[in-house]
């Protein structure tokens, strides 16, 4: 990331900023990127789609008390946890982040927090899978609540007017909300989330008319065969401008994403990321940056635990 990109960021967000910083371990644990980058090549070597994964715990955790680790703890009788929340339910990789967890502390004893880890791993995966390459601010801190109750996240028939506010809520722009929502072009959707765009469309008997027919039948025979589907059906474990190709061409697979193809505010945003991969994956970038930013704890708030299923 420039510097010059890295301004126009602190004015953004200039309190989390001040003390979130590209290399923050470099003193304290000078080898924490690397161990973090070592185990999720190894992961995505045994499983490619740990990229859409770990975005999806990131996104997840981000996006309720800001990007804390607080998706990370386990729920105890008494206290259920975000990762008890129906929207969470799909997140994995838990024991991915354990793993990483655990090489640090051997390293770096109460040094990395779980939120860096969940930071850099979705970076790194990132990059695996054919993303950009890109230098992430460290220095987060790890929170000390998690309560499903504070769950609210966007479901896939939202408006896009409704995705985009959910968004720009949070500090971001329209572009960043596209961009973002463009990781699903290494996405897989739980059929049930969208089984009525290729069956019973809003109660017509028929299909969604916005959806390719060819690609009704190939979900139909997707689903038939299988709980989910990829949410970019060229290019499913690659990262790149496919999934903006392929919605201008009414072959989204959730109802949001065509949306994104159709909707005024978004149709323009889409068909510029879909005629230049270049410009899509600097976008993403900027609003990586921008979402890890997002409500951090840094200084002395929170905690660095020393289990990130467990507050210490």
């Amino acid at each position: 990331m420039k510097f010059s990109s890295l301004l126009v960021f602190f004015f953004i967000f200039p309190i989390a900023f001040a003390q979130l910083r590209v290399g923050f371990y470099s003193q304290s644990c000078p080898q924490a990127e690397s161990i973090v980058r070592n185990l999720v090549r190894q992961r995505f070597g045994a499983d490619p789609t740990v990229t859409a994964a770990l975005l999806r715990m990131h996104f997840h955790d981000c996006f309720v008390r800001g990007c804390d680790a607080s998706l990370l703890i386990d729920s105890t009788t008494a206290r259920p946890s975000e990762k008890a929340a129906g929207p969470n339910g799909s997140v994995r990789e838990f024991d991915l982040i354990d793993r990483i967890k655990a090489q640090l502390e051997a390293a770096c004893p109460s040094t990395v927090s779980c939120a860096d880890i969940v930071t850099l791993a979705t970076r790194d995966s990132v990059v695996l899978a054919g993303g950009p390459s890109y230098s992430i601010p460290t220095g987060r801190r790890d929170g000390l609540v998690s309560n499903n109750a504070d769950v609210a996240l966007p479901g896939p028939t939202i408006s896009v007017s409704g995705a985009v506010s959910f968004f720009t809520a949070k500090g971001m722009n329209v572009f960043d909300a596209v961009a973002l929502l463009g990781a699903h072009t290494v996405g897989v959707g739980n059929c049930g989330l969208f089984s009525d765009r290729f069956t019973n469309f809003q109660g017509t008997g028929r299909p969604d008319p916005s959806m390719d027919p060819a690609l009704v039948s190939r979900l139909r025979n997707t689903c038939a065969n299988s709980a989910s589907a990829a949410l970019d059906q060229s290019t499913p474990l690659r990262f790149d401008n496919q999934f903006f190709k392929q919605i201008r061409k009414k072959r989204g697979v959730l109802q949001l994403d065509q949306r994104l193809a159709s909707d005024r505010q978004t149709r323009g945003i889409v068909a510029r990321y879909a005629n230049n991969n270049a410009f899509f994956k600097r976008q993403f970038v900027r609003a990586m940056v921008k979402m890890g930013a997002v409500d951090v704890l840094t200084g002395r708030a929170g905690e660095i635990r020393r289990n990130c299923r467990r507050f210490n």
